[in-house]
């Protein structure tokens, strides 16, 4: 298992006041039961889907396939991406998340099928400055964070190898998103802390789309995704929580 140790690097991309919400939160990011539940429950779904539009994680020759997790918290989505053997890099400008991410995995190792998982604590900034490049990035719940969505996607898109995957979820900007992320779930039934989400940042299909445009990405697909009582469950229904596919030609 590999572990690179690194120190915190400006984050032009994020938002100051966001990585402080999440830093206070990642304690707690592997508690089924707390502030991330929402995530935990939507965790099968959200790389399901992404495995199914991302390349295969070993190349014919045998190679492990390079996954860059940007905003990976603690790391949920990271572990799922390294035990389907993806060679994952875990990124996020939350050092107290990262830390959280690497102590799970300390005390929680994945099998030895599984593909190495690195956590860095930094930006995507700080790995273009070093021409990074990846065979597929996740960004999940993470789009509607930042401070610049359509440069930050035009960044992540200079990360990707051509015929590369990015797999983006997000959550529509309608008044039923409103109704049901913002106010039901935060100040409702507390299924999220309040401050979690700022509706006037969330991002319609049609903007991801331009915004992809102007990156050099083409969305391949895009789908719904809706709760229920066997579990979070793909849908055309995208007017709240929604995932797309973005390949690099």
């Amino acid at each position: 298992m590999q572990h690179h140790d690194s120190t915190v690097v400006s984050a032009d991309s994020v938002a100051p006041d966001e990585i402080a919400h999440f830093s206070d939160l990642a304690a707690r990011w592997w508690d089924p039961a707390g502030p991330m539940r929402p995530l935990h429950a939507m965790n099968d779904l959200r790389t399901g889907w992404a495995m199914r539009h991302l390349p295969a994680a070993l190349a014919d020759d045998g190679a492990r396939r390079t996954l860059l997790d940007i905003g990976c918290g603690a790391g949920l989505a990271s572990e799922a991406f390294a035990r389907a053997g993806y060679d994952v890099t875990g990124l996020d400008a939350s050092q107290a998340a990262i830390t959280a991410g690497r102590l799970h995995l300390r005390h929680h190792p994945l099998p030895a099928s599984a593909g190495p998982l690195a956590y860095r604590c930094g930006s995507a900034e700080e790995l273009v400055a070093h021409h990074a490049r990846f065979d597929a990035i996740s960004a999940l719940e993470v789009i509607e964070h930042v401070t610049d969505p359509a440069a930050f996607l035009c960044m992540l898109g200079s990360l990707l190898k051509p015929g590369g995957v990015m797999v983006v979820s997000t959550m529509n900007r309608t008044w039923r998103s409103m109704a049901m992320a913002k106010i039901g779930a935060e100040y409702v039934l507390r299924l999220l802390p309040v401050g979690t989400h700022d509706w006037k940042k969330f991002i319609t299909p049609a903007e991801l789309g331009q915004y992809a445009a102007r990156a050099g990405l083409r969305v391949t697909d895009v789908a719904g995704m809706v709760p229920g009582l066997g579990g979070w469950r793909e849908s055309r229904d995208m007017s709240v929580n929604y995932i797309a596919a973005l390949v690099r030609d």
